[in-house]
């Protein structure tokens, strides 16, 4: 499906990190009673009832305050607004409408974006009738919530999730009416994606510096060369959240993050030089947790002094920070010399064939129940497990479900055991793949 992103704007302390942590499940921004403790933006992908989605969190909105840190912020919730495909914009029963509630609502009022009015911190019926006042903003859906306790928020996600288009963007299609495979070039920037793609299509189709950033927004190029035709989107670099102080490259981030969701494969471009960072393995996480196919691309491998073994070397250690999926193809290539670019193109169109790759349920079933024998499931709480049926699910992400008597005790490992067995019998090298268990 194609990206959908939500912004949580609202003024500073309403509780937007703690809805946002709540929406994420996991604790990713820091939350405090003292305002304004978020000044960078945090990025998350939430799934609800099967709809993914990406969530914007920002900094407390004070409008026609003078504060360095408050301007900036202003500037910032003002992009992700424009943005967003949908807003939720949280205040606080305890304090009531106040006017920095009423200065955020006339900003959502200019928006043509469809904005939910979450009210927070509702958790008991005192403060709910309290909440009752903030329907004088005027704001056609408002949702009382406690995203401390969680209470409410499914009734939020329900409405988001109704926002969620199902049907496919309209899309290029090739000589035979099928869709165009869609390769993003992503990575930090500096590390030569749009080096990439001029040698790619042999013109200067984007602008190249030694400045990291030159590239603002995403860049779509219809490839059709060689027999070969697709579409080509080189995105903005994506750096850490703390090193993200300019607007514009806050707004590329965004557009960089909805590239992905656009994409079928990812080519991650790292820097040979500087090696796998911290911040590859994100980026490598982000793509993969959006269930993207993935071609690892190791640059400027001209600049490397090289030894007896040194790719082997390199592409070991690698791999070995990118666990637990390391069944993705690294190619050593130099964009400037146009070294092995073609090939790593190449590995993507394979890497797209294994995302849309579909096993027959026979042969499926053949294959994974005589490994399930072989290595059955361990017993658990003094029951036998057993896995009677395998089945392919029809989705973009190469998904199946194993039925079983007892699938809740299925754990972790057998999962992991389950998906290196069906990447060794059937060719879903870069591809994520999910694994679910089914009652029988």
């Amino acid at each position: 499906m194609p990206g959908f992103t939500v912004a949580i704007v609202g003024r500073p302390n309403v509780g937007k990190s703690t809805l946002f942590n709540r929406l994420l499940e996991q604790r990713k921004a820091i939350v405090d009673d003292q305002s304004g403790v978020t000044r960078d933006r945090q990025y998350g992908i939430a799934d609800w009832n099967g709809k993914i989605f990406n969530i914007i969190d920002t900094g407390g909105f004070v409008a026609r305050s003078e504060d360095i840190f408050e301007r900036e912020i202003r500037k910032q919730v003002q992009i992700a607004i424009e943005e967003a495909d949908l807003i939720l914009f949280v205040v606080d029963t305890t304090t009531g409408i106040t006017q920095q509630d009423e200065d955020m609502a006339d900003v959502l009022r200019r928006s043509t974006k469809p904005v939910l009015l979450v009210v927070n911190k509702v958790d008991n019926q005192e403060r709910a009738l309290y909440a009752t006042e903030f329907y004088a903003l005027g704001f056609e859906k408002t949702f009382l919530l406690s995203s401390i306790s969680g209470s409410g928020t499914g009734e939020v996600l329900d409405d988001l999730v109704s926002y969620i288009k199902d049907d496919v963007e309209a899309t290029e299609k090739d000589k035979d009416g099928n869709p165009l495979a869609k390769f993003a070039i992503i990575g930090q920037p500096n590390a030569g994606k749009s080096t990439l793609l001029n040698a790619l299509i042999s013109q200067e189709r984007t602008i190249v510096s030694d400045i990291a950033g030159t590239t603002r927004d995403t860049i779509h190029t219809h490839y059709k060369l060689f027999g070969k035709e697709f579409i080509l989107i080189d995105t903005a670099g994506i750096r850490k959240k703390k090193n993200v102080h300019e607007d514009l490259e806050f707004y590329s981030v965004i557009r960089a993050i909805k590239a992905m969701d656009e994409a079928d494969v990812c080519m991650l471009l790292i820097d040979a030089q500087n090696g796998l960072t911290a911040q590859d393995v994100s980026i490598f996480s982000l793509a993969t947790r959006k269930g993207k196919g993935i071609v690892v691309l190791v640059n400027k491998w001209d600049l490397v002094k090289k030894e007896t073994n040194t790719a082997r070397d390199f592409e070991k250690e690698l791999k070995e920070k990118l666990q637990p999926f390391t069944d993705v193809p690294v190619i050593f290539i130099s964009a400037q010399d146009k070294t092995r670019i073609f090939q790593g193109m190449e590995k993507a169109l394979e890497v797209y064939d294994n995302r849309n790759r579909r096993v027959i349920t026979s042969v499926l079933n053949e294959i994974m129940l005589r490994e399930i024998e072989r290595y059955p499931v361990p017993v658990t709480r003094g029951f036998a497990i057993r896995i009677k049926f395998v089945q392919q699910i029809p989705t973009a992400v190469p998904s199946f479900a194993f039925f079983s008597n007892h699938p809740d005790d299925i754990k972790q490992p057998y999962k992991n055991f389950l998906e290196n067995k069906l990447r060794s019998h059937f060719n879903f090298s870069g591809v994520p793949l999910r694994i679910f268990m089914r009652k029988k």
